[in-house]
């Protein structure tokens, strides 16, 4: 990883921390202006890391996590926590996606035996 993508890593793992403080504090406006860029550089990470199987995999179900914690944070502020039902898919898909990638990566370190002739 270059030093370029680790400082943007990082700087929306800051986003992150503070969307998330904005949501159990209640600040609705920090909160949803905090989850736009949030969203967009986990997209721009995800995108970036296609090239290495692990970082892309885990930074698409981190955008799918972000994506539903953000629409229910919204529901949250919003909707009388109305929305809840429409994160679940985001996280669903988060947690499918790093199922692909795990079961995948023990079934490829599998060496296949062939039975003795």
């Amino acid at each position: 990883m270059t030093p370029d993508l680790r400082k943007k890593e990082n700087l929306h793992i800051v986003f992150w921390l503070i969307k998330d403080f904005a949501w159990i504090m209640d600040f609705h406006t920090l909160g949803v202006s905090m989850a736009i860029p949030t969203i967009l550089l986990s997209v721009w990470l995800t995108y970036k890391s296609f090239s290495v199987k692990s970082d892309f995999f885990h930074n698409l179900a981190v955008t799918c996590w972000i994506a539903g914690n953000s629409i229910w944070m919204w529901g949250e502020f919003f909707y009388n926590d109305g929305t809840r039902a429409y994160a679940i898919p985001a996280f669903v898909a988060g947690l499918s996606v790093l199922g692909i990638y795990y079961i995948s990566d023990f079934f490829k370190s599998k060496p296949i035996k062939k039975p003795h002739q």
